[in-house]
């Protein structure tokens, strides 16, 4: 019962984990840009593994920190040894009682050089380099999704545009066969009007297709599931140009995440250069540690044999040379040789000095050493790193400075781009309406019979290439706006 209950709290825990790493995807039925893009923050994966670079970058600077602290390491050793003798150089060495034993040990050291200290200023660049290519990374994703939105809204008005065609086209039908009817149409001018009604709703059927080919680029783009019945509500305005091209241009090279990461990049690699050239600086390495050890034999008795039969070896030596010394009549200690005895009290201490293992260590000296080297040759390899580091900094330095011309470019374009498209929405909102005014003045005339059908469908044509070349000249100045956004590297409104 112990073991199911432990089984089915672990894989709760595994549960709960997996229930909270997993984003949040829920798309609501109506859905503006603004939740499109946090969505897509939340789950678009290309992101989420440009995100996982952090978990590196952060434990890089803990780690150069930890440098910075002394190294502690500890080690346990248990040996046993087979008793009998061994020969080396010619002499028996050994016991004949099975040897156990165990030590401990535990050192600590520190390292310290110029390097060691710059380390972690290093990993602090280089974490901020990674924080800022996840926030470009999140704004060309901001972008990306900014695009695609407004793809499906053109594709959204370009369908409702054929809608309407339809409608037209049935109502054109109806008149032209009404006029049969009347005698004042030919059953051509129906025929025409039929076709024309046809190609009409082929158009329609392809324009909603479209619809649903950019939706599904949107929801990849998102990372989420499509819902069946979400609707993009946002709505842009094209609204006069109020921005000044230097501001933006300053903007850009101030706040772009590119060249924030390229400059922190640029830092890292300053950094290096010094981490390098630190190599040539003496090194200060300091160690000290603790530890104890056991020693004892399998058979608590063979110690106390071998202490025995020691003291008798001592005894009988004893009591020989006192006897020569007697029968001299030398002064002697015969009888304190002949009092000489191993008692229980000394074998029980023997025992107890011989149970100590595995735990009960004795102490062993301490240490403590200090030592300071200064690396003075080693084949050139210490200036070969120096002199890479030194054209990795160059390199670095050569990249922001193209990513600013870059930048000063991708701008300058983005925003002549934006102001000639919203001159093109001026004018095509013009040629839209004057289109839309002449198909209903053509279409008057159709009705009363001042005209034909064929003129009929030419302002028909007319006015679907007029209109829809004015939602494409809106969608592209709002697709421009997004442009210069991504290109300056943070929204304009």
């Amino acid at each position: 019962m112990r073991t199911l209950i432990l089984i089915g709290l672990a894989a709760f825990s595994a549960q709960a984990s997996a229930q909270v790493a997993r984003p949040d995807s829920t798309v609501p039925a109506s859905l503006t840009i603004e939740q499109a893009i946090e969505l897509a923050r939340r789950n678009n994966p290309e992101l989420q593994q440009i995100q996982n670079n952090r978990v590196g970058a952060q434990a890089a600077v803990r780690s150069a920190y930890g440098a910075l602290l002394p190294r502690a390491d500890a080690s346990l050793n248990v040996q046993k040894q087979q008793g009998g003798q061994q020969i080396l150089g010619g002499t028996a060495l050994g016991a004949n009682g099975d040897i156990r034993q165990s030590n401990y040990d535990i050192g600590l050291s520190y390292r310290l050089n110029s390097a060691t200290v710059i380390t972690p200023s290093l990993q602090r660049a280089n974490r901020d380099a990674v924080e800022a290519d996840i926030t470009g990374a999140a704004e060309i994703l901001r972008s990306n999704v900014s695009q695609q939105y407004l793809n499906v809204l053109r594709a959204q008005a370009i369908s409702e545009l054929q809608d309407s065609l339809v409608v037209a086209a049935e109502q054109q039908l109806v008149l032209a066969q009404a006029r049969e009817i009347v005698g004042s149409g030919t059953r051509l001018d129906v025929n025409r009007a039929e076709v024309a009604l046809g190609l009409q709703k082929v158009q329609a059927l392809q324009a909603k297709n479209q619809i649903d080919i950019e939706k599904l680029r949107l929801f990849q783009q998102m990372g989420t599931p499509q819902p069946p019945t979400v609707q993009l509500v946002s709505q842009f305005e094209v609204k006069p140009i109020e921005f000044n091209l230097q501001d933006l241009i300053a903007s850009a090279h101030k706040q772009n995440p590119s060249v924030l990461a390229l400059r922190s990049r640029e830092h890292v690699s300053d950094l290096n250069v010094k981490r390098e050239k630190g190599e040539y600086s003496p090194t200060l390495t300091l160690t000290t540690g603790f530890g104890g050890y056991t020693y004892g034999y399998s058979n608590s008795n063979f110690p106390v044999q071998m202490a025995a039969a020691a003291l008798a070896n001592s005894r009988a030596s004893c009591i020989r040379t006192e006897e020569v010394r007697a029968a001299l009549n030398l002064s002697n200690t015969l009888a304190e040789c002949s009092s000489m005895s191993f008692t229980d009290a000394q074998a029980a201490a023997i025992r107890r000095d011989n149970s100590k293992f595995p735990f009960s260590f004795t102490s062993s000296p301490r240490a403590v050493s200090a030592t300071l080297s200064l690396p003075l040759f080693d084949g050139f390899a210490r200036e070969q790193r120096v002199q890479e580091a030194m054209a990795s900094r160059s390199d670095a330095r050569y990249s922001v400075r193209a990513k600013e011309l870059a930048l000063t470019a991708d701008v300058t374009a983005a925003y002549l781009t934006l102001v000639t498209a919203e001159k093109t929405v001026t004018l095509q909102e013009q040629n839209a309406a004057k289109a839309r005014q002449e198909l209903k003045l053509v279409a008057d005339r159709y009705r009363i019979g001042a005209t034909t059908f064929v003129d009929l469908t030419e302002s028909r044509i007319t006015y679907e290439r007029a209109e829809s070349d004015r939602i494409t000249a809106v969608y592209d100045y709002h697709k421009a706006f997004a442009a210069l956004e991504s290109a300056v590297g943070h929204p304009l409104r």
